[in-house]
């Protein structure tokens, strides 16, 4: 059974230790993966949609071979959730829990 190569083993200290908690620190790399993944559908379907024919018609309709270049390219680009994780990892990302602000 061959293992990815992207599989990488992960200090599960050092992902706690921004919150004190791994728990909430996945929660925030989570929120943040979505953030990323929806600023990426966004980004491709804005590229996309230049090649948007408003025709509906099987016959006139074609491979375009800079659309599949693109869908290549956003495929082979590294999962949010991996992109979240080295962010949080980094100190890239700024997270607060607003019940704690209220509380002071």
């Amino acid at each position: 059974m061959a293992v990815n190569p992207s599989i990488i083993t992960r200090d599960l200290e050092k992902i706690a230790e921004p919150t004190g908690n791994i728990y909430e620190s996945i929660h925030v790399i989570g929120q943040r993966a979505k953030q990323i993944s929806s600023n990426l559908k966004e980004e491709l379907n804005t590229k996309l949609s230049e090649f948007a024919s408003t025709v509906d018609n099987l016959e006139e309709v074609f491979e375009n071979k800079e659309q599949i270049e693109i869908s290549k390219f956003y495929e082979r680009m590294p999962k949010p959730s991996t992109l979240a994780l080295e962010e949080f990892v980094e100190g890239k990302i700024y997270h607060r829990f607003p019940e704690q602000e209220s509380e002071q």
